[in-house]
């Protein structure tokens, strides 16, 4: 029961990740930030916007859902290869995590309420992962 409840609990992290990038993807920055003079349009607007001529939030749009239907399919038929494929996403996603917070943090000086979701659902999820011992 415990390793189903990790699992759950990590599909909803995925599906919170699908709905913040899913806002920076389809709503407009103005309207999804609450207007231009703030700090989420500030990050939303910047050079760090994009990873390779790809807007982050598209990224998110491919990976999470992807990582969320490997999640649903591990909790229906777990195999050690799925728990792998979901330990390494959460681990490639944690680092652009802490990558994204120290731009925001220490190069922008403004942070986005989307991209904090995003990230502290990589990290939340990653630490899930590796401290909640299974039975």
């Amino acid at each position: 029961m415990e390793n189903k409840t990790k699992y759950t609990t990590i599909l909803i992290i995925f599906i919170l990740t699908i709905i913040a990038s899913g806002i920076l993807s389809f709503v407009s920055v103005e309207q999804a930030c609450g207007g231009t003079q703030n700090s989420c349009y500030e990050v939303q607007t910047s050079k760090y916007e994009t990873t390779f001529g790809i807007k982050n939030a598209y990224v998110g749009l491919i990976a999470f859902p992807i990582l969320a239907i490997l999640t649903f399919m591990h909790l229906k038929n777990p195999t050690k290869f799925k728990k792998q494929i979901i330990t390494l996403g959460l681990s490639i996603g944690t680092l652009f995590a802490l990558y994204f917070i120290y731009l925001q943090l220490f190069v922008l000086k403004a942070l986005c309420k989307y991209c904090i979701v995003v990230d502290l659902g990589m990290i939340i999820g990653l630490g899930i992962i590796i401290l909640w011992k299974e039975k």
